[in-house]
């Protein structure tokens, strides 16, 4: 059985069998395949720790290759304090259990602490709210970040507060079977009206703080599916459904097709009676809300789906498009 399907504590080995799927695979990349919970990185330095063995002898090495069928242990050792301050900041909490919260992330929240977000993050708020229950299936211990949405967007974010959560999450994330659907405001109209945007997203050649469409071999393949639900003044209103979840997907899969995201800083240069109601309506952020989130429980196994209604300053520019 995977360790994504039991309660096994973080502290005790991870074990399971080598999937037909990474056969011929390197052991790195392979077990992260098997343990979505898991990523490439903290395998390496787990192999290195001699914490990981295939039919029960010790592997040294990263660039030993699997064979399905094979017996994997992986063991997790205990999680490493986390570094930063829980802090009381308020969240709007969708949904809460034992083992995962569903957060309404507001606008200008930044997910996780980096370099000129110290404090004052999601992580900070997760640990004053969860003291003491956080999942360290990471290598720290800290609340179960499973998935990220920008700084700037709003919607919705699920968290794993137990390692078996974590690596439930995960393992649907990686399946692409999470249902993740955004709305968002871009400049023109699509033509096609609905549509599929298919490309490689990598880091851009040119600016490193954005993303770009790059070509096959580089960056993580990606897949956007975006509906038309409403036509506006000189904009639209879209329905994006990921099946992928890279670093600004929507934003540069919409922008690659002529269509940026209304308020977007990196990637939209809207014309001048855009770049005006935006200035008027105080807008500043790129027009997108994460409104739909749907997975299957990774402990009780039953169905969620959240919904989070469209923020105060998306409704006032979509009122303002719509005269």
């Amino acid at each position: 059985m995977n360790a994504a399907q039991t309660n096994t504590p973080a502290s005790e080995p991870l074990t399971g069998t080598i999937p037909g799927g990474v056969d011929g695979q390197r052991i790195d990349a392979g077990l992260a395949l098997a343990e979505p919970g898991l990523s490439r990185e903290r395998i390496k330095a787990l192999i290195v720790q001699g914490a990981v063995t295939i039919e029960g002898k010790p592997v040294t090495r990263p660039s030993v290759k699997l064979a399905a069928g094979q017996r994997y242990a992986i063991a997790v050792p205990a999680a490493l304090p986390l570094d930063t301050q829980a802090q009381d900041i308020a969240l709007c909490v969708v949904y809460e259990d034992a083992d995962l919260l569903v957060i309404d992330k507001p606008a200008g929240l930044v997910v996780h602490p980096a370099a000129g977000h110290a404090d004052g993050t999601l992580v900070n708020a997760l640990l004053h709210h969860c003291a003491g229950q956080l999942s360290g299936i990471g290598g720290v211990a800290r609340p179960g970040i499973v998935h990220r949405i920008d700084k700037d967007t709003s919607g919705l974010l699920v968290v794993a507060k137990t390692d078996s959560a974590h690596l439930g999450l995960a393992a649907q994330f990686a399946a692409h079977t999470i249902n993740r659907r955004y709305v968002a405001i871009v400049q023109g109209r699509p033509s096609p009206a609905n549509g599929t945007v298919r490309g490689n997203i990598g880091r851009s050649d040119y600016d490193r703080k954005k993303m770009a469409m790059v070509g096959e071999g580089r960056g993580k393949h990606a897949v956007t599916h975006f509906t038309t639900e409403e036509r506006l003044s000189g904009a639209t209103r879209i329905e994006c459904r990921l099946e992928t979840g890279r670093t600004h997907q929507v934003r540069v899969h919409m922008a690659s097709i002529g269509h940026a995201l209304l308020g977007d800083p990196l990637y939209s240069k809207p014309p001048k009676p855009l770049r005006d109601l935006l200035k008027a309506v105080d807008f500043r952020r790129q027009a997108l809300h994460a409104q739909r989130l749907g997975f299957i429980h990774p402990v009780t196994k039953s169905e969620c789906d959240f919904f989070s209604p469209i923020p105060a300053d998306m409704a006032e520019l979509l009122d303002r498009l719509r005269v």
